[in-house]
């Protein structure tokens, strides 16, 4: 027998600092641009250092399906994934079937950026730890710009008439294919996202306040959805209303696109070795909706969590705090474009090298719009399936916008007629 647990014990390595016997963690990933294969080496560097073993869960990359899946499971009871990456608006949506970190994140989680914080909070518990910040950011092509003598489009209108003039010019030289503007158009979370920026913008609200009303229903919102919808079909792809991420950054960086709406995970992937716009590529803020609006990004980012249905919670939120610790996020800065949580990070030279653009990220993230998610709390993602929905049907020209935001007021309301949580 003593042979035995020697001979399992050199398997293992003799690694193991979490457990005398090594374990099995299961992590969800999501494969949205580089993101598994830069968690695959973090955690992969983490199974190294400890002894244990870690799955890689697959999942869908778009939001409202990976987030479909995540409460099917928790809603069993299922220790399938012992740690899941979650979206910022999520927390409160799954926050019953999560542990409860406070204890083992009190002493880090004030290096953390407050806006990312007040996301992993469920009633003043520490339910998650955040792991990278993201904001809805204007993606250029810096040559094209220069060849046209357009300026950087300070608002959407500006922006609109320099895609309309750099899209017919390219068409001319030959290349059919050339869209002006692509973005996430789907009938799912990256819509709520692109959508709230619009109306955000052009001063229209959040959808609902803070104080939990409907504000939904008002011209500033209705104005920022037609102009979205006349761009479908002339500066946009029709196909834009089935994109998320991967479809509008596939045209970008194909170089089909002068401008594209996206997360900041794209930087490194314009920039990689077989990208046609390596070094033609600039970053900005949203446009303003008009000259009395506002640059809008709507708060992303993921956290990470400890299914309370884990077999192996102790190991799991050992997990979880490496691949949020110092050392990890600016790995993952450097090497894809993940942008830290860890306030610190963001006067680091070696990530300030591989993304010159991340200096102005600190003000983005601190002014950056965020969803209704904590005052809607566990309706939020009725919230926003009814807001999706409805601006796909204006932007698909199936309703006016007035009449439709109308319905959604009403809708809204029914919705919070027994309090929002």
């Amino acid at each position: 027998m003593s042979r035995l647990i020697a001979s399992l014990a050199a398997a293992a390595g003799l690694l193991a600092t979490t457990s005398a016997w090594g374990v099995e963690i299961s992590i969800s990933c999501s494969a949205l641009g580089k993101e598994y294969e830069i968690c695959k080496q973090g955690v992969d560097a983490w199974a190294a250092k400890t002894g244990n073993t870690v799955k890689i869960v697959s999942t869908p990359n778009s939001a409202t399906e990976r987030l479909a899946l995540f409460q099917q499971l928790l809603a069993a009871g299922a220790g399938d994934i012992d740690v899941f990456q979650i979206d910022v608006v999520w927390t409160g949506t799954l926050g019953n079937h999560l542990l409860d970190l406070t204890s083992k994140g009190q002493a880090i989680i004030g290096d953390h950026l407050p806006a990312m914080v007040e996301t992993s909070r469920v009633e003043g518990k520490l339910m998650a730890i955040p792991w990278f910040a993201d904001a809805g950011l204007l993606y250029y092509r810096k040559d094209l710009l220069d060849k046209y003598k357009r300026p950087v489009p300070e608002t959407w209108a500006d922006l609109g008439e320099t895609a309309r003039l750099i899209q017919e010019g390219e068409r001319k030289e030959g290349k059919a294919d050339f869209w002006g503007y692509t973005w996430q158009g789907r009938a799912y979370e990256g819509l709520t996202t692109n959508a709230l920026e619009w109306v955000a913008s052009h001063n229209g609200g959040t959808i609902v306040d803070e104080k939990g009303e409907v504000t939904i229903e008002n011209p500033k919102a209705a104005e920022a959805l037609k102009a979205a919808a006349g761009w479908v079909g002339t500066i946009t792809p029709e196909g834009v209303l089935n994109y998320t991420e991967e479809e509008a950054r596939g045209i970008f960086q194909a170089g089909n696109a002068a401008f594209m709406r996206n997360w900041p995970y794209a930087w490194a992937l314009a920039q990689g070795g077989d990208s046609t716009i390596k070094d033609k590529v600039g970053i900005a803020p949203l446009p303003k909706g008009g000259a009395d609006g506002r640059h809008a990004g709507t708060l992303g980012g993921q956290l990470l969590a400890v299914s309370k249905y884990s077999k192996n919670t102790d190991a799991a939120t050992d997990l979880v705090m490496y691949l949020t610790s110092e050392a990890e996020q600016k790995r993952r800065a450097v090497a894809g474009s993940f942008n830290p949580t860890i306030v610190s990070l963001y006067s680091d030279t070696d990530i300030s090298r591989a993304n010159p653009f991340i200096g102005d990220l600190v003000d983005v993230f601190s002014n950056a719009v965020a969803r209704p998610a904590t005052v809607t709390g566990q309706n939020y993602n009725k919230v926003s399936t009814e807001f999706f929905n409805a601006v796909h049907q204006v932007l698909s020209k199936k309703s006016d916008p007035s009449q439709a935001l109308n319905r959604l007021d009403r809708d809204l309301k029914r919705i919070k007629r027994n309090g929002w949580q």
